[in-house]
């Protein structure tokens, strides 16, 4: 009877187990890029998804490839952001502030609702990964473009 009893209940602990999902694994030539709409890019920028927010991990993630002289418009995160800088050389600039320089190895943080654009320099490549998260169901609220002359080439 105890052994029934311990059996039942080993088995009622480890149910909810053997019910959890697995580990997923996406091949990186299973992943479709795509050029950068107009719209929200000025120049090329390639966009690989990575990963998307998939319930209950409310983030996604893409790597983007800057070619020289390409950019974001301005926007805003409404959870904020973070660039993992995966090689090259570009710039980052917060609405009202310098622009800064970001090179491989670099991470940036940009917080909530902070109005910032991002891409390559005049003269460089660059590409990071691009970490977001959701909401309100939104991960990006997307602003007008950056003009020829606030991306100035210094």
């Amino acid at each position: 009877m105890k052994q029934t009893l311990g059996f039942s209940l080993i088995l009622t602990l480890t149910a909810p187990a053997a019910l959890a999902q697995s580990m997923e694994i996406t091949r990186s030539a299973d992943r479709e890029g795509f050029i950068g709409s107009e719209e929200v890019f000025t120049g090329t920028a390639y966009i690989e998804p990575v990963f998307p927010a998939n319930d209950p991990f409310a983030v996604n993630a893409g790597q983007v490839s800057f070619l020289p002289g390409a950019r974001s418009a301005w926007h805003t995160h409404p959870a904020g952001q973070m660039l993992i800088v995966t090689s090259g050389t570009g710039w980052v600039q917060e609405r009202g502030e310098q622009k800064e320089i970001m090179q491989t190895g670099d991470v940036v943080w940009c917080p909530p609702d902070v109005e910032h654009w991002h891409g390559a320099t005049d003269t460089t490549a660059v590409t990071h990964v691009a970490v977001q998260q959701f909401k309100g169901g939104e991960n990006v609220i997307w602003g007008e473009h950056v003009t020829d002359a606030e991306y100035g080439a210094d």
